[in-house]
């Protein structure tokens, strides 16, 4: 593994400060709210350094997306996948995760109101694919496996899986009473992978 140098490594600290500024920014007042000004005088570089590191705000605001969605999923495997007794319950436990973790107020801005808007549906996908695909995956193949639940082709499953929670994330985030609306996703959810058990 090659040593990181000295230039390197200002550039990934200068890199991480732009993203720890913009992040708090960007969950409180959302991308449009957010001048390049503000996040450069909160992370204490200069204007030159910002777009040494980003293309322009939507790549800074990219970068604040990945790291939502990764910290996210890690959060989302760890409240979910340790206290689960089979893949089935894992799958439950983590769409119950899921939607709590994306009603807090920064998730949803950065994540479901804004990152779609801002990036464009392709890329919101990406990025969301390539944190959440492999997890929903390996547990669904875990539960096949396991024989908890029906054969099925595991990559379009695990699409249409993920599919269903962030359309229902997205309802909850808009809806009038969210508390309702999301004990209503969760009991469609549940009613879904029903469906999918080892008969």
């Amino acid at each position: 593994m090659q040593r990181e140098t000295k230039h390197t490594a200002r550039s990934r600290a200068t890199r991480e400060k732009l993203v720890a500024a913009a992040r708090p920014l960007f969950a409180e007042r959302g991308y449009a709210g957010v001048g390049t000004e503000e996040v450069v005088r909160a992370a204490g570089v200069t204007r030159g350094a910002l777009y040494h590191q980003f293309a322009d705000k939507a790549d800074l605001f990219e970068a604040v997306v990945e790291e939502v969605e990764a910290e996210t999923t890690q959060r989302i495997a760890a409240g979910s996948l340790g206290a689960a007794t089979d893949p089935l319950a894992a799958l439950r436990a983590g769409a119950r995760e899921f939607l709590v973790v994306c009603s807090e107020p920064a998730i949803e801005r950065i994540l479901l109101l804004d990152a779609p808007a801002v990036l464009g549906w392709e890329r919101f996908r990406d990025i969301g694919l390539r944190y959440g695909l492999r997890l929903v995956s390996g547990v669904l193949e875990a539960g096949m496996d396991a024989g908890v639940l029906r054969p099925l082709p595991v990559e379009p499953l695990a699409h249409v899986v993920i599919g269903a929670l962030d359309e229902g994330a997205m309802y909850v985030a808009r809806a009038a009473d969210r508390d309702a609306a999301r004990a209503e996703v969760l009991e469609i959810i549940d009613r879904l992978l029903d469906g999918l058990a080892a008969p």
